[in-house]
């Protein structure tokens, strides 16, 4: 244990939900690859053996309904917008470790039929005759009681009416397992409230769903049922096991010993919308198949325009790739995990990341280290300096940043990535705040004037302000990579030698005699155009 943070060199297997890609990917998608991406490279920051899993489902009627729309083949539509996905990864500068596919790919295949057949000896699936009110864009049935004036809730789109023959799983042979393994914290639920709201759907009673479709509805796309050709799987009993048939679990392989039955952090990021399949069915799916259970779900709200989920349905859809072209990865990564609330929807406009862009990156962050380079190089000749005896005002700097790692293990581990980047911006914050309290400008001018005392006074501001910049992008470099390598580049450190954990995050890292680069704005300033502002 050091500063708080545990370096235990554990495991930690992280996913996305899986997007169905019967449309190019949206902001909504991005922000949970990035919310990802930051859990899974602080945790390889940290020591942890890390897996950090994504792709896309391919499987959904809702993409066999785009394809026909556009006059394709769904195989056609679905290669081209799965790859539009996969394509995010540079970017947004995620680091996923790999990314499956639900369609065509063996080891989904087998894997998914593997585990249909487990549930079947279970004596957890069987075949009836049901009815129901069916919404595509959700892929679920809905009771009369969980429309909103006859509509869907997600989509505001009005179910149809299905009636066919199909195999079921024994949901309701789960409830008190379920309400106990969530009560006790063998699957912690997060934010509180979302777990609240999972035991109340469970404590109404469940009951069994649906877990194939004729394959005639389906346009013969989907894995086939195993010995019933003529039933396709249920996309959600599908699409939910690609978390454990991307380990390679059809042939018991050693990515799933190693990443899920030997692994104590198995965890789930997902929308509020799939909520239900991730911690009702899915649990439920692995307890009558005899495997463990996922240990932790971070549930993230929605992102809005106008107030409006941001949905390809609806048709209110950003392309994160526009953003990045105009503002740069971090800019949009630094929106993502800055603004966006841990317990409410987030409405996204385009003067809302201007303004968090331009005072908060532009003006605090890229300000500071432009001013702290430009300084040693003026006054130090580009070499930092050794610091003397320290004052009050360099201990205050020192306690902020000694109490970082803690602070950012604590609200990652809660999912609380705004809490986590307000920490190291408490350092940026105070950063600033110790340029006018020393005024290193007024040092340097009484140096020059023969005071060896403000010579000796100078070395430790500029010293000092080096390291807080060393220190802040240590502990950006899971939020912000690109910003991270290139502070520590014009700090004259290379970022390779930053990931000794935790070591480089204690004061004092940073070795005098470095010789720091020429200082570059990193986030310079940007307007908003006229039809960005309309």
């Amino acid at each position: 244990m050091d500063g708080g943070v545990e370096v235990s060199g554990s495991r930690y297997y992280i996913t996305t939900a899986i997007p169905y890609v019967n449309a190019k990917p949206h902001i909504g998608f991005a922000l949970e690859l990035v919310q990802t991406d930051v859990l899974a490279r602080y945790h390889r920051l940290i020591g942890d053996d890390t897996r950090f899993l994504t792709g896309t489902d391919d499987n959904a009627l809702k993409n066999v309904q785009a394809a026909e729309a556009e006059g394709i083949s769904t195989k056609e539509l679905v290669d081209r917008n799965a790859e539009l996905f996969k394509a995010l990864r540079e970017p947004l500068a995620v680091s996923f470790d790999d990314f499956i596919r639900t369609s065509g790919e063996k080891r989904h295949i087998d894997g998914v039929q593997k585990l249909w057949r487990a549930c079947q000896r279970s004596g957890d699936i069987y075949k009836r005759v049901y009815k129901g009110l069916y919404c595509v864009g959700c892929e679920q049935f809905y009771s009369e009681e969980e429309l909103v004036n006859g509509l869907c809730p997600e989509h505001l789109t009005r179910p149809e009416l299905v009636e066919e023959e199909n195999y079921f799983f024994r949901l309701s042979k789960y409830t008190d397992r379920l309400i106990s393994i969530i009560e006790s914290g063998e699957l912690r639920i997060l934010p509180e409230t979302r777990r609240n709201e999972v035991l109340s759907f469970i404590r109404r009673g469940l009951e069994d769903f649906s877990i194939s479709r004729a394959s005639s509805r389906a346009r013969g796309w989907g894995i086939p049922v195993p010995d019933d050709p003529d039933q396709v799987m249920y996309v959600w009993f599908d699409a939910l096991g690609n978390y454990i048939t991307a380990l390679d679990y059809a042939y018991d392989g050693e990515l799933y010993r190693r990443y899920w039955l030997e692994n104590p952090h198995r965890t789930h990021v997902i929308g509020k919308g799939i909520l239900r399949f991730h911690a009702v069915y899915w649990p439920a799916m692995l307890l009558s198949a005899g495997e463990p259970l996922p240990t932790t779900i971070y549930v993230h709200e929605y992102l809005t325009i106008n107030g409006q989920k941001i949905s390809k349905s609806l048709g209110n859809v950003i392309d994160p790739i526009s953003i990045v072209e105009r503002f740069g990865t971090d800019a949009l990564r630094y929106w993502f995990v800055r603004e966006v609330s841990r317990t409410e929807d987030t409405d996204f406009t385009w003067d809302r990341l201007v303004t968090r862009y331009n005072a908060d990156l532009a003006n605090d962050l890229g300000n500071l280290l432009n001013r702290t380079v430009s300084m040693i190089r003026r006054y130090r000749e580009g070499k930092v300096p050794s610091p003397s005896d320290s004052t009050d005002l360099e201990q205050d700097l020192r306690q902020i940043a000694e109490g970082i790692p803690e602070k950012i293990y604590k609200y990652l581990d809660e999912f609380d990535l705004r809490a986590a980047i307000t920490a190291i911006w408490d350092l940026v914050t105070r950063a600033n705040r110790y340029v006018e309290e020393s005024a290193p400008w007024l040092l340097a001018r009484q140096e020059k004037n023969g005071d060896g005392a403000a010579s000796s006074r100078l070395d430790t501001v500029l010293y000092s302000l080096a390291e807080s910049l060393r220190v802040i992008a240590v502990h950006l470099s899971p939020f912000l990579p690109l910003t991270s390598s290139k502070i520590l580049e014009q700090l004259g450190i290379g970022a390779d030698s930053q990931t000794k954990w935790p070591d480089v995050a204690a004061w004092g890292g940073l070795q005098p005699g470095t010789l720091v680069g020429e200082p570059k704005p990193i986030f310079p300033r940007v307007e908003l155009t006229t039809s960005e502002i309309s």
